[in-house]
């Protein structure tokens, strides 16, 4: 019985740990910028406007294009 409550524990801890650098780990990636290529942005369905460098429409509408 003691080795079940320990074993919970122990489970129980990693899972809140991995929770833990999960949830770090997508705050990090939200907060970069997105880029995508003229290809990128024509393959998706958009247009690529070079005079302001963004795609316009389709899958990738208003990213930053690189």
């Amino acid at each position: 019985m003691r080795i079940r409550r320990i074993l919970a524990a122990v489970i129980v801890t990693a899972a809140l740990a991995g929770l833990g650098l999960t949830g770090a780990a997508t705050a990090t990636a939200q907060g970069a910028p997105s880029y995508v290529t003229p290809s990128q942005c024509k393959q998706g369905g958009g247009t690529a406007d070079l005079t302001d460098n963004t795609c316009k429409g389709g899958m990738y509408d208003g990213e930053k294009i690189d």
